[in-house]
C-alpha cells in the first residue's frame, strides 16, 4: 500500500503566506517610528505570525479549518496595512475603524454581521480616537475586537472543511472543473476543449441542461408526473428564450454592488442583473458542449449552460450541468468554474403540485448543498484523478421552482443566506420561433 503523501507544499505555502502577512502588518504598525523600526517590525511580525501558523497547523485535525485564534490573527494583520494607507490619505481613527468594521461585516456575509460590523467600528473609532494609536493600530484593533465579538455572538459556522486533498471520484456531488485563467467568460468551454483535446460544439441547436428528466427519479420526484413543458425545458433548454426579472432585498444591495465590481465582473462569472437597466440589455441563453471518450470508453458529453447579456455577451452565469445517482435518488450538480477551483450547487429534485419540478439545496440528506472546491489536477484530462479540498457552505440556500401557470412556463430561483432571503430571479420561458419562421 502506498503511503499517503505528506502535505508539504500546502504547509509551506500557508507558512509563507502567514509570514508575508505578518511582515506587512509589523511594518505598518511600526512605521510611525521610522524606517529602522518598520524593518524590525516586519521581521517580528513575520516570525510571530509564522509561529502561530505552525502551532495552528499542528493543532488542526483532519477535516477541520485552522483554529479560530489563527484566523482572527491573520484577519487583524491583513487590515493593518490598509489602516496605514488610509491614514496616509488623511483618514482619521473614526473613519478607519468604521470602514474596518464594515469590511468585516461584509466579509461575514450574513445580515446580522453586515449590520454589526459598522456599528462596532463606529464605537471602536469613538474610543480609539481618544488615543494616539496609529491608523494601522486602529484597523488591527478594530478587526480583532470585531472577530472576537462576532465569534461569541454568531456561533453558526459559515463554512466547514469537508475534505482535504481527496480524490474527486470520492465526491460525486462536487463538479471538479476549474478555470485555467483568472477570467472565466463565455469562451470557457472552448478553452476546456482545447485542454482536453475533445470535440467542441458551440451553441448547440436542440439540447437540454440534462440528458433526460428520468435521471432525476427518486422517492420525492416521479418524472412521469412532470408537465410536458417542464420536461421539454430541461431536456431541450435551447428551444426557449428567457426573460429575467431579479428581485433583490435592500439589505444585500451594498454588499452585492461591491462583490459585482470587485469579483464578478473581473472574474467573468456570477454577474447577476442588478437593476432595470441590466434587464433591458436582454439575456442570451445557449448551451455549448464537449464530447470526449468517457471512463468506460463510451462518449461523454459535458454541457455548459451559458447565460450572458445580449448586447455585449458579457457572462451572467457559466455553469457545467451534471446529473448523478446515489442510492435510489437522482441529483443535479451545477459547477461554476473559478480560477483553480469551482463552486458547486448540488440540488435535490422534488415534485411540485401541478407537474412542476423543484430543485433545492435544503435537505437532511448528505449530498444537497453548496461546496467551494480547490482543485489540484493530476496533469491528465480526467477530473476524477484530481485532488479536491472542499469547503461546505451551509449558510447558503437555493431553490429553483419550474412550473406552468396559465399555459406559461415560469421559474422562481430563490436564494437565502442563513435562512434569510436576499434574491429571487423570476423567469419566463418563451419558445423560440421555429427555424425559417417569419
Amino acid at each position: 500500500m502506498t503511503p499517503a503523501r505528506p502535505p508539504t507544499r500546502p504547509f509551506l505555502g500557508a507558512l509563507g503566506f502567514a509570514a508575508g502577512v505578518g511582515a506587512a502588518a509589523g511594518a505598518a504598525l511600526a512605521a510611525p517610528g521610522g524606517l529602522r523600526r518598520a524593518v524590525a517590525g516586519a521581521g517580528i511580525g513575520a516570525v510571530a505570525l509564522a509561529t502561530t501558523e505552525t502551532v495552528s497547523r499542528h493543532r488542526q485535525r483532519p477535516g477541520e479549518l485552522p483554529p479560530l485564534f489563527q484566523r482572527i490573527a491573520v484577519s487583524a494583520a491583513l487590515v493593518a496595512p490598509l489602516g496605514w494607507a488610509a491614514e496616509r490619505c488623511g483618514a482619521g481613527p473614526r473613519t478607519i475603524a468604521t470602514a474596518t468594521g464594515g469590511l468585516g461585516g461584509l466579509l461575514g456575509v450574513r445580515p446580522q454581521k453586515i449590520a454589526f460590523g459598522p456599528a462596532l467600528g463606529l464605537a471602536a473609532g469613538a474610543l480609539l480616537g481618544r488615543t494616539r494609536m496609529s491608523g494601522a493600530g486602529v484597523a488591527a484593533a478594530t478587526m480583532l475586537v470585531y472577530r472576537v465579538s462576532s465569534a461569541l455572538l454568531f456561533r453558526d459556522a459559515q463554512v466547514r472543511l469537508l475534505a482535504e486533498r481527496v480524490p474527486a471520484a470520492e465526491l460525486p456531488f462536487v463538479v471538479p472543473r476549474a478555470a485555467r485563467s483568472t477570467y472565466v467568460g463565455t469562451s470557457y468551454l472552448k478553452d476546456l476543449a482545447e485542454q482536453l483535446g475533445a470535440r467542441y460544439d458551440p451553441d448547440v441547436a436542440d439540447i437540454g441542461i440534462v440528458p433526460s428528466l428520468d435521471e432525476l427519479a427518486g422517492p420525492d420526484f416521479d418524472p412521469a408526473a412532470a408537465d410536458p413543458l417542464v420536461r421539454e425545458f430541461y431536456e431541450h433548454t435551447t428551444r426557449f428564450r428567457l426573460d429575467i426579472d431579479p428581485q433583490w432585498r435592500t439589505w444585500i444591495r451594498p454588499g452585492y454592488l461591491l462583490y459585482r465590481s470587485v469579483v464578478a465582473r473581473p472574474l467573468g462569472q456570477a454577474n447577476v442583473p442588478m437593476n432595470q437597466r441590466d434587464i433591458e440589455r436582454g439575456v442570451r441563453s445557449r448551451i455549448d458542449t464537449i464530447t470526449q471518450a468517457g471512463r468506460g470508453g463510451d462518449p461523454e458529453t459535458i454541457r455548459c449552460w451559458i447565460r450572458s447579456y445580449a448586447d455585449t455577451d458579457d457572462p451572467i452565469y457559466v455553469g457545467i450541468y451534471t446529473t448523478y445517482r446515489d442510492a435510489d435518488r437522482g441529483y443535479v450538480s451545477v459547477g461554476f468554474p473559478v480560477p483553480q477551483g469551482s463552486f458547486t450547487a448540488t440540488l435535490l429534485p422534488r415534485a411540485r403540485p401541478g407537474g412542476g419540478l423543484i430543485l433545492t439545496s435544503s435537505s437532511d440528506l448528505p449530498h444537497p448543498g453548496h461546496y467551494l472546491a480547490v482543485i489540484e489536477p493530476d496533469g491528465g484530462a480526467d477530473p476524477a484523478g484530481s485532488e479536491l479540498t472542499v469547503l461546505a457552505v451551509p449558510g447558503f440556500g437555493e431553490r429553483l421552482d419550474v412550473h406552468v401557470r396559465d399555459g406559461q412556463l415560469r421559474a422562481e430561483h430563490a436564494f437565502t443566506l442563513f435562512g434569510r432571503p436576499f434574491l429571487v430571479l423570476h423567469y419566463r420561458m418563451h419558445r423560440k420561433p421555429a427555424a425559417g419562421a417569419e
